[in-house]
This record gives C-alpha cells, sequence and structure tokens, in this order.
C-alpha cells in the first residue's frame, strides 16, 4: 500500500499525498483546485510537484478558468508556439482523439524542448476518457541519470545536445488543417534548432537530470554514428519501469507535472475511440548544467 504524508493545507484542513512508485509519482487527495489556492497550500503544492514530479488529482472537473487560474499560480501560461505563430492568445487548449484524429504523442518527449525557454510546468485535465486505453506514463529524468555509471554521467554532463520540431511533428502539423499548408515550412524557418545541455540541472532542486526529449535530434561534439548510438541508448532508459508511473485517467482527473525532470508519453490504444483531454503549460527558463 502507498505510504501517506500529510500536508497543511490550511489553519482548518489538510492534503494527503500517496507515493505511487520508489522513482517518481503522487497521488493528492483532499485537495479541491476549483477553489483559490491560499499562499500555504500553493507553497506545499508546489513542494509536492517538485519532490514527486508529477501530482494526480482525482475528481477535480475544472472549468477552463479553474483550470487557467490553477495555472498562473505557478506561472505565465504559455500560449503554443504555432497557436501564436498564427495569431493566437490562447494558452488552453483542447487535444481531442478520434477515429478521424488519432493520437499523436505514444512516444516520450518534453513539451516544446525546440524552444530557447521550454515550458517550466504542464497542466492536463481529463474532459472525456474511453471506456479503456488511452493511460498516460511519465519517465523521471532524475532516475535516468542515476540510472548511468559514474563515467556515463560524468560524459553525458560534458555534453550537448540539438533540439528541433520533428519530423512526426511537421507532418502532424501539416495533417491538421488549422495553419494552412506551408505550416510546417513556416516552423521550420521560424523555430531554429536550439542547443541545450545533455545534463540539466533542476532550478528548485538543484538535482541533475537527463535532459531528453523527442524533439531531441543531435548529440554535439561526438561523430555522427556515436551520436545516434548515444542516443537511442539514453532513450532506452525511460522504457525502464523503474523510472516511470503510468496513470489511468477518469474524467475529472487534473495532473501536474515538472517538465524540467520528465518525459511523458499518451499512449493510443484507445484509437478510434473518442479522448478528449484539456492542458496549458506554464512558461520556463532556460536549460542549464550546474556542476554538484
Amino acid at each position: 500500500m502507498a505510504q501517506a504524508a500529510t500536508l497543511a493545507r490550511d489553519t482548518a484542513n489538510t492534503f494527503a499525498i500517496r507515493k505511487l512508485t520508489g522513482t517518481i509519482g503522487a497521488q493528492i487527495d483532499g485537495l479541491n483546485l476549483a477553489r483559490a489556492l491560499d499562499d500555504a497550500t500553493f507553497a506545499s503544492l508546489l513542494a509536492a510537484v517538485t519532490e514527486h514530479q508529477v501530482v494526480f488529482l482525482r475528481d477535480q472537473h475544472l472549468t477552463e478558468e479553474q483550470h487557467d487560474a490553477v495555472a498562473q499560480r505557478f506561472g505565465t501560461p504559455s500560449v503554443y508556439p504555432v497557436e501564436k505563430l498564427m495569431g493566437g492568445t490562447k494558452a488552453l487548449h483542447t487535444i481531442s482523439d478520434n477515429a478521424d484524429s488519432p493520437p499523436k504523442a505514444d512516444h516520450w518527449h518534453t513539451d516544446i524542448s525546440w524552444l530557447p525557454e521550454p515550458p517550466r510546468y504542464a497542466f492536463l485535465s481529463a474532459i472525456s476518457i474511453p471506456p479503456y486505453g488511452g493511460d498516460t506514463m511519465w519517465a523521471s529524468l532524475f532516475g535516468a541519470f542515476d540510472a548511468l555509471s559514474k563515467p556515463m554521467r560524468e560524459m553525458c554532463c560534458k555534453l550537448t545536445a540539438m533540439h528541433a520540431p520533428s519530423p512526426e511533428q511537421l507532418a502532424a502539423f501539416r495533417r491538421s488543417g488549422r495553419f494552412g499548408p506551408d505550416i510546417a515550412e513556416k516552423v521550420e524557418a521560424i523555430f531554429q534548432p536550439v542547443e541545450h545541455p545533455l545534463v540539466r540541472t533542476h532550478p528548485v532542486s538543484g538535482r541533475q537530470a537527463l535532459f531528453l526529449s523527442g524533439f531531441m535530434n543531435r548529440i554535439n561534439g561526438v561523430t555522427q554514428s556515436e551520436s545516434e548510438v548515444l542516443l537511442r541508448f539514453l532513450n532506452s532508459l525511460l522504457d525502464d519501469a523503474n523510472v516511470q508511473v503510468r496513470w489511468n485517467w477518469r474524467e475529472g482527473d487534473f495532473v501536474i507535472w515538472d517538465e524540467a525532470s520528465t518525459n511523458h508519453r499518451a499512449l493510443s490504444d484507445h484509437y478510434p475511440q473518442d479522448r478528449s483531454m484539456r492542458r496549458c503549460t506554464v512558461d520556463g527558463d532556460k536549460p542549464f548544467y550546474r556542476p554538484d
């Protein structure tokens, strides 16, 4: 049974945190995010996200306004770069999978790592859930780094990598029909590949994390063949169940995760059933590496 720890919410109430695995993930019970978060409650919630990397809350059923209000406590909500490119101003958006729109995120990634300053936190609300399938998985980048031998950790700490929109993502932009026929070319022209450290120092805890992403396409300072081998090896670390947590959704669930220390993937085994989720992120800082 998962161990429960209680944190102060305010002078009259508490909420409980139950670890879901030994490495990543916790469920929070007794916290109603539809109500405004006072400073003490928010501090406890932020500490839980920092410690557990992803937190899950059942039975929230938040409106768009409430979802946005939670995100704003963590930072400035981000408008998705392609939406912004096309004149959009709304941070919240809905991801709908159905027979005509297959799932597109069944691969390990951290959101929009091809920005110079990728998002910091993400917020996902379950609107409509299929009767089976459609789970989401998260993997700890702390756990992936810790799984390396000392010589491998030392080598990775010296390297950087390039991040860019993937061919699959560009193809998805084209298929959507929302952004015009030349959207992929516009994205490639405007969002040039960016360089990030291969090992990222967490801006709050100071822990070291492998900064992996499905949008990382080249490790610098090594040959192309060495880069390909190293990328395959490092990405394979996320397939270890010891660094993962898997969430089986119910309608009304709300999840908050730390983009700086996790990858996630939305499983596609519910297709062609309908699945609808509302999400947003908040702005982040430039990733950095600082030696211990």
